[in-house]
């Protein structure tokens, strides 16, 4: 009769952040966007995909995690953009596979190994990339070097693209940096302080 909200009501997990609990939004069979609604804690449908951009990986948040102060910062010191604030959002996640998943709105445990620094309209906008833990194919990787090239490519062709229209001459979104594991344990530990200072 009680499920726990998927932000506020499940943590980011004992071993965090070496293993980290996600809250899974989308699946790469999804054409369209699903995203959590923050106040009642459920799955809603944001809007179809209006273009042929489909997620490549399992996308999702990290719960107790905020893109706040604290990751603002992080983006300035690390790419010199004069960021004012970050997007406000739990910390994204981007978890890859071998299995297929076929729907979100499921928790799972993934191993952060790196990440992408990215600013969306001017707003920091972190997307941590990890392997689900134990899985036989990605399991194994440690660090955003042991990743294919290919894959990150591709993750960030979709983030620079998804919400670009035909026509329209400046994406809203870059990838200032691609970033190794340490650099995304860190992350989530200021992801973790942004969400304590505001919500306690």
């Amino acid at each position: 009769m009680f499920r726990a909200h998927p932000w506020h009501g499940v943590t980011a997990g004992d071993e965090a952040p070496g293993v980290v609990t996600c809250y899974i939004e989308i699946v790469p069979t999804d054409t369209v966007k699903y995203e959590l609604d923050k106040i009642t804690g459920h799955l809603t449908l944001e809007r179809p995909q209006h273009y042929s951009n489909i997620c490549p990986t399992l996308y999702g948040l990290v719960p107790r995690t905020l893109c706040g102060e604290r990751i603002a910062e992080r983006c300035r010191a690390r790419t010199g953009q004069n960021i004012t604030r970050a997007d406000g959002d739990p910390l994204d996640i981007c978890v890859l596979t071998e299995k297929q998943i076929q729907h979100g709105d499921i928790l799972l445990d993934a191993c952060p190994i790196g990440g992408l620094r990215m600013i969306d309209n001017g707003e920091a906008d972190d997307k941590i990339i990890a392997v689900l833990r134990d899985d036989l194919v990605y399991g194994n990787m440690r660090d955003i070097g042991d990743c294919p090239r290919a894959i990150v490519d591709r993750l960030i062709h979709y983030f620079v693209t998804y919400k670009r229209s035909p026509g329209s001459k400046k994406p809203p979104a870059s990838i200032a940096e691609v970033y190794d594991r340490g650099e995304a344990h860190e992350t989530v530990r200021l992801a973790c302080a942004d969400y304590v200072e505001i919500y306690g």
